[in-house]
């Protein structure tokens, strides 16, 4: 079992502020597993009872609509943690978690966070700072989705999974995500995403080999983005 306090995943996260003897007591109660692609973490209506830290790999967070699309409202990363209200709130999840690419997570249960949530106001800060920082991002969201074209979103969209994502050797963006995912972040039928994602290319903005993208001109994704 890997030890929490030399991981080095805690670093970009909130466990970053929790002492020796706190990681070390997670450190024996977290549970530690690969999952394969197209695997769902949790569902939305279920309880989650406690986090993920993500050790590595993708995973999209969506939400079921009333005309049954699903709207992916988040890519959450290596490094990011996953499911901080359910530590706040005793209600199920709002929203559904699957992994894009295999993953390495770590889940530690709800009662041993607490515990930390009660005893370490550092932690307490950061874990609020973190769930702030996501609501400023929703908040950002609904903008977009109320005054945004389709073709706006998914310049936005293009720019910051360039700026979230490292490239992979190749020089593509380091996440393969399928046409129907892209149509689902920018809340659009699967159709209507690839003619655009085809306009795109036609104009050199981006290049597409299968489901790898590559961003060549950043301005001019900028510039649709913001409506020139």
């Amino acid at each position: 079992m890997s030890k929490c306090e030399q991981c080095i995943i805690r670093q970009f996260n909130s466990l970053k502020s929790l002492t020796k003897d706190e990681l070390v007591r997670i450190a024996g109660c977290k549970t530690s597993k690969t999952i394969k692609k197209g695997t769902v973490l949790f569902e939305e209506g279920e309880h989650i009872n406690g986090v993920f830290c993500i050790k590595d790999g993708v995973c999209k967070v969506s939400k079921m609509s009333d005309n049954g699309r699903d709207q992916i409202v988040n890519l959450v990363r290596k490094g990011d943690l996953l499911g901080e209200r359910s530590l706040i709130n005793d209600e199920s999840s709002n929203l559904k978690a699957i992994a894009v690419n295999d993953m390495e997570i770590c889940f530690i249960p709800k009662e041993e966070i607490v515990r930390d949530l009660e005893d370490n106001p550092k932690f307490t800060m950061d874990i609020l700072k973190n769930m702030a920082s996501s609501l400023k991002t929703a908040d950002n969201f609904i903008v977009d989705m109320a005054q945004k074209t389709v073709k706006q979103r998914l310049a936005a969209t293009l720019l910051s999974l360039d700026e979230r994502f490292a490239k992979n050797e190749n020089g593509a963006l380091d996440i393969l995500l399928s046409r129907e995912d892209i149509a689902n972040i920018i809340g659009t039928a699967t159709e209507s995403a690839i003619r655009l994602l085809s306009e795109f290319k036609k104009k050199k903005l981006i290049n597409l080999k299968g489901k790898e993208v590559f961003i060549l001109d950043n301005k001019g994704l900028k510039d649709i983005s913001t409506g020139f």
